[in-house]
């Protein structure tokens, strides 16, 4: 008889406001998606631990068995990501003494695609927090590193505001995000998936006013908040653009692929990738119809995306 499992589950995220500046204290709004990631625990009666993910398509995309002594690597389908995986789970018996009786198997699946950027990452970690009863923010910053703002999208059932005083601390604000004009926003995949650790080292190689960019973007964030039409929401999305490309020295989105489109749009997270806003006074059909001819097939409304 075939045991049964415990099902763990993560938000995936998107950052409407405050990216790059996050990491140095600016205020940036996140917004937990619909979609994520789960995983699933089986008991075993062996000495190991198994490891095994799959896609939204059922689709393997990486596997692993660990000896639970030392979880020194038995086999792996991915070198690279067997070790990270080791490293996250000594990082949580680091946080408190992991008492594995029997072997555990454990299977991840994403809701998404894995290159939509949602944070196959930050689930996970928020997964694996819930799974040993540890922290999933100092899981984050005792292996990968970063704001932190995607854990707590991923323990969020709603909007957030967002903000990190110092390295390993983290300001959470659940907050009333309900445009009233969320019919006319819509989420586009670019087809590009960034790395986002490219796009945090050449912000951090930049010597402009970063205080300056901080103090703009966290006032936006903040008008983000109260806005109340499309009108004022494009124009605070605009602004926002405008001082992030002036402050990396890196083209807009709209510039560089969408120049000739009728809305307002604005990157979410590392600029050059994953999904971009776009806002839009047309029908859905000749929105999609747009971006399909720029070659993005995937357009999501917000209530498709956004709790």
């Amino acid at each position: 008889m075939k045991a049964p499992s415990t099902a763990y589950f993560g938000n995936g995220k998107l950052l409407l406001s405050g990216e790059y500046a996050v990491l140095d204290g600016a205020k940036a709004l996140a917004l937990p998606t619909k979609h994520g990631q789960y995983l699933f625990e089986e008991k075993m009666k062996r000495p190991q631990l198994h490891w095994t993910s799959y896609d939204h398509e059922y689709k393997h995309w990486f596997s692993a068995r660990f000896h639970l002594q030392g979880l020194s690597i038995i086999e792996t389908s991915d070198l690279d990501k067997a070790m990270q995986l080791r490293k996250i789970i000594i990082a949580a018996a680091n946080q408190k003494t992991l008492n594995f009786s029997f072997g555990p198997k454990i299977t991840t699946k994403t809701t998404f695609p894995i290159d939509w950027g949602l944070g196959t990452s930050s689930t996970l970690l928020a997964c694996v927090g819930e799974w040993l009863g540890v922290d999933p923010f100092q899981l984050l910053y005792d292996t990968m590193g970063g704001s932190g703002y995607d854990i707590a999208c991923a323990t969020s059932k709603g909007p957030i505001l967002y903000s990190k005083p110092d390295e390993r601390s983290q300001v959470i604000e659940h907050v009333n995000f309900n445009p009233s004009f969320q019919d006319q926003l819509y989420f586009v995949y670019s087809g590009n998936k960034q790395n986002s650790r490219e796009g945090i080292a050449h912000y951090r190689a930049l010597t402009n006013d970063k205080d300056k960019l901080i103090n703009e973007l966290s006032t936006i964030t903040e008008e983000l908040l109260t806005v109340n039409n499309l009108t004022d929401f494009n124009k605070l999305i605009d602004l926002h653009e405008s001082a992030l490309s002036y402050y990396l020295e890196i083209p807009k989105v709209k510039n560089e692929r969408f120049s000739d489109y009728d809305g307002s749009i604005k990157s979410l997270g590392a600029w050059g990738g994953d999904f971009v806003l776009a806002t839009s006074t047309q029908d859905e059909a000749s929105t999609k119809a747009y971006f399909a001819e720029k070659g993005c097939n995937t357009v999501l409304s917000y209530r498709e995306m956004i709790f």
